[in-house]
């Protein structure tokens, strides 16, 4: 049986607070490369709960953090769709990430 890793390297200050953060995947030809943000969530099945870590580096600006959360909240109703085929529901996401970017006023002029 075939295995895959992806690695995660968080680099800390002196308070812990994420200073650099860098992810390398084998399989998907990725190596050691900088991030300054990750959402991280996982399933456990026996609790039927979602274990989470979010991060993020303390020089990631405010406007960056808000298009991060766009296109995760895009990509999100993307795979959501993709997994359980409800397209209406996804399409609703959809429209709260628009008016989400409008809020936030991140919309391209």
């Amino acid at each position: 049986m075939k295995t895959s890793e992806i690695k995660i390297s968080v680099g800390l200050n002196e308070n812990n607070l994420p200073t650099k953060i860098n992810w390398s995947a084998e399989d998907g030809k990725v190596n050691n490369e900088q991030a300054a943000a990750f959402l991280l969530s996982m399933w456990d099945p026996k609790e039927k709960n979602t274990m989470k870590i979010d991060l993020w580096t303390k020089d990631m600006s405010i406007e960056e953090m808000k298009q991060f959360f766009h296109q995760s909240l895009l990509s999100m109703a993307d795979t959501f769709e993709k997994a359980t085929g409800e397209h209406l529901i996804c399409e609703d996401l959809r429209d709260y990430c628009m008016h989400f970017a409008e809020k936030m006023e991140i919309l391209p002029e």
